[in-house]
């Protein structure tokens, strides 16, 4: 090899000053300077590229216009807009146009009307997520549904990282809270609605204090059933506590009915003991007060008085004989040859059909 030949070493690499140099042509042209053919070709003394007037105003223009792009912006009717200046919280952007000049204030718009959901315990990843323990020690599968929307933004983007995932674990958490306080028998029948609004007012509750600006609309729920695997078993026990509920309501009514009769009689018997108390004492005190009544009228006039007493006395001792007396004055004397005969008109209604005395007696 001679000694000033050079090594042959592949293809040419251009030199870092020629590069240089064509893309300071290339830019001039694009300016509206002139290209220079050389390293110290046309362009001033410097060798910088040629800058014009209306270059540098189109330039201004465009700069403009792409600032005001970046600082107007549309804000939707059901959309509300947060602006950060500096990265601080500013203000909160209204529907229509809005000016947030960049960048010293930017802006974050968010839809704060439409409604989201989180569907719990169905269609989740474990299968296990909707099963949940009351406080019967059951265990029952709950599916429900949580609707929300966006009530301050602000608050959502600075005080929340994930809002979904948010808004599911409180509900999740709230609703096993609340299960875990009631019987397996209302949540499968009548407590339904009052299990979503209690379960909406404590996650709403549980969300204010997490300053979250999210607004729980209603809680859903779904189903509320025993688990598959012991359905069957759990019909049957269903079936078995309404018969015994049966029997026990037939063995309630029979006790009732006849407490109510014993009552009943005891209360009659009473009534009756009382009465007649009532009336042997009221006949005591009478007959006291008579027999006083006489003593005193028999001091007074003792033959009027024991005369009176002789005639009751007959009177109530003769008073249902079957018996007629007539004075022997009244007969014609001795031989009774003044009585008449007569038709006992008495004994005809008793059917004896013999014949009847027509004598008298004395």
């Amino acid at each position: 090899m001679a000694g000033g030949a050079r090594p042959r070493a592949g293809p040419h690499i251009p030199e870092i000053d020629e590069l240089v140099r064509k893309g300071q042509d290339q830019l001039r042209l694009l300016m509206g300077g002139r290209g220079g053919g050389g390293r110290g070709g046309g362009g001033g003394a410097g060798g910088g590229p040629a800058f014009g007037r209306g270059t540098v105003l189109l330039g201004a223009l465009v700069a403009v216009v792409l600032w005001g792009a970046a600082s107007f912006y549309t804000v939707k009717p059901e959309e509300q807009s947060v602006e950060l200046f500096l990265g601080e919280f500013s203000s909160i952007g209204n529907p229509g146009l809005n000016f947030a000049p960049w960048p010293v204030i930017t802006y974050d718009v968010v839809n704060v009307t439409s409604e989201r959901t989180e569907d719990i315990g169905v269609g989740r990843g474990r299968d296990d997520d909707g099963l949940m323990l009351t406080t019967d020690a059951n265990i029952v599968d709950i599916d429900f549904q949580v609707v929300w929307n966006i009530s301050d933004p602000s608050k959502l983007l600075f005080n929340i990282r994930d809002p979904e995932l948010t808004v599911r674990a409180v509900s999740e958490s709230v609703m096993r809270e609340i299960i875990a306080a009631t019987n397996l028998s209302p949540i499968l029948n009548r407590d339904r609605g009052i299990i979503a609004d209690t379960a909406r007012q404590n996650i709403q509750n549980t969300l204010d204090e997490y300053v979250s600006g999210i607004n729980i609309v209603r809680v859903n729920l779904d189903t509320a059933d025993p688990p598959a695997q012991v359905i069957d078993a759990f019909r049957e026990v269903q079936a078995a506590e309404q018969e015994r509920d049966r029997l026990q309501r037939q063995a309630d009514a029979y006790a009732n009915r006849v407490l109510a009769e014993a009552r009943g009689n005891a209360a009659r018997v009473l009534e009756e003991a009382e009465g007649y108390r009532a009336r042997v004492v009221n006949e005591a005190v009478g007959e006291a007060s008579r027999f006083v009544a006489v003593a005193q009228e028999f001091n007074r006039a003792p033959e009027v008085t024991q005369r009176r007493l002789y005639l009751e006395t007959i009177e109530r001792t003769l008073g249902g004989l079957d018996k007629m007396l007539i004075d022997e004055t009244l007969a014609g004397g001795e031989g009774g040859s003044g009585i008449v005969p007569y038709l006992p008109l008495n004994e005809l209604p008793r059917g004896t059909g013999g014949s009847t005395d027509t004598g008298g007696a004395n």
